[in-house]
């Protein structure tokens, strides 16, 4: 290791300790924040809705859309790929208020149902549909209503079960699961040496682990909320540089579940893109034309004239914004076609690549740890969009974006590719089986990221 390795590595060990040190500092700034985050939420819905003529800059709906969806979910989900978790751990309002909560609830035991794997995945399905359904993009009730109901159900975890910890954001957070893939291709996390870890004498220190991560043990960041409570712990916790994606190849991805390859195939890599694109999508309104005529045939008016409450399908008759029964099937019908066409694409070549390894099991979650590249760079240039959106409803266009997103995707589609041929070389070393197992997920790969480039 250069003079310079040892500089940069000590420079961040000595942040993660800068961390531990402020702790109190952490707690104001993440009131400050949860302050500002209850007054965008709440405020804009007793406003009335901007007209054409209002700008991000002079309504404060059109700020709180901007600060929420332009902002807030793309950024988060960059940062969270370029330095880990630290959102969760510094600056989230519900892990904040969770936490408060535990802190002065009631301490009960953690039931066994809450710790099922697939929460995380559900939630998240369940989530980004409904906020399709009511348009949670464009309208602040649904968005209070999500967010703040969200937020509503951690602060009762958290008054009620552990103490002083993170049970929400543990196992219920609809956005856990996303986050803690994306953070695997992070340069930044917290290195654990349990080879250094001293024994203990008399009574053992004990590092207050709020999202209950077993810290002697850990491997990877997936789970770490970098908040760095545990900076220096015993003289066997830094933060630490590591290599781009190396928790995928050799740490934590070797340990993927079902539950995780379920969260990338057919939900980052088939539900999302679909959810984000689908109001300009040929295959809905083909859908949706289909539908039409099968109404109209069978002379059933109501789907076609059917208003539901804004909380079940959006309702703005003031705005021109109404859907209809037949908008939201045909919306779920394509967000389970997008979700079953990314299963099949991208699952047949997983399962084949895992058999050529003559390994039918072991090796096809761990392959698939691979595309996290691709899913976390489909997921940030596709929230990006709304970024843009918005942008350019106000009149500011920026140049050579598109091509830049488009761009994004390709070469984390490389990456993606790379890292499956690293992860073959774990199963078996003959390479033309290694090669002939990458170039079958590769093809789905980079046909997803052209498709990708050419319609986003």
């Amino acid at each position: 290791m250069t003079s310079i390795q040892i500089g940069a590595q000590a420079l961040l060990g000595g942040f993660g300790d800068l961390l531990l040190r402020r702790q109190v500092f952490i707690r104001r700034l993440q009131w400050g924040i949860v302050a500002g985050y209850a007054a965008l939420l709440v405020v804009p819905v007793v406003l009335p809705l901007p007209a054409s003529t209002d700008f991000i800059w002079t309504n404060l709906t059109r700020f709180a859309q901007f600060v929420f969806w332009g902002l807030w979910w793309p950024f988060v989900i960059l940062a969270t790929a370029l330095v880990g978790r630290f959102w969760c751990g510094i600056l989230c309002p519900e892990g904040a208020l969770s936490e408060f909560a535990s802190e002065r609830g009631a301490g009960r035991a953690i039931p066994g149902w809450m710790k099922w794997s697939g929460w995380p995945v559900l939630s998240f399905i369940s989530t980004t549909v409904y906020g399709q359904l009511t348009s949670i993009y464009q309208y602040p009730k649904p968005a209070a209503l999500l967010l703040g109901g969200s937020t509503f159900a951690a602060i009762a975890v958290g008054a009620r079960y552990g103490k002083a910890k993170r049970v929400w954001c543990r196992f219920l957070c609809p956005v856990s699961g996303v986050f803690g893939i994306v953070s695997k291709i992070a340069p930044l996390h917290f290195r654990v040496d349990p080879a250094s870890w001293p024994a203990p004498r008399g009574r053992p220190d004990a590092v207050n682990c709020a999202p209950l991560v077993p810290i002697k043990t850990m491997q990877g960041a997936a789970a770490c909320h970098m908040c760095g409570r545990c900076s220096g712990h015993r003289g066997a916790i830094r933060l630490a540089w590591r290599k781009p994606a190396i928790d995928i190849v050799r740490g934590s991805g070797r340990m993927a579940t079902g539950w995780e390859t379920a969260m990338l195939l057919p939900v980052m890599l088939g539900l999302v893109p679909a959810a984000l694109t689908w109001s300009g999508s040929d295959w809905f309104l083909a859908v949706r034309q289909w539908l039409v005529e099968a109404c109209l045939d069978a002379q059933l008016m109501w789907p076609l004239s059917l208003r539901l409450p804004w909380w079940l399908l959006t309702n703005y008759p003031a705005a021109g914004d109404i859907m209809t029964i037949v908008d939201a099937v045909s919306l779920l019908a394509l967000l389970a076609l997008s979700a079953a066409l990314a299963t099949f694409a991208f699952g047949f070549p997983l399962a084949a690549s895992a058999w050529i390894l003559r390994n039918r099991v072991r090796p096809m979650h761990h392959l698939a740890q691979s595309l996290i590249p691709l899913a976390s760079a489909s997921l940030f240039t596709g929230l990006l969009s709304l970024t843009i959106s918005q942008l350019r409803m106000d009149g500011i266009m920026l140049p050579i974006v598109d091509d830049l997103r488009g761009a994004l995707v390709l070469a984390a589609a490389v990456w993606s590719v790379a890292l499956c041929h690293q992860i073959t070389g774990l199963y078996d070393r003959r390479l033309g089986r290694r090669l002939l197992a990458t170039c079958l997920l590769a093809l789905p790969t980079l046909t997803f990221a052209v498709g990708w480039a050419a319609f986003s």
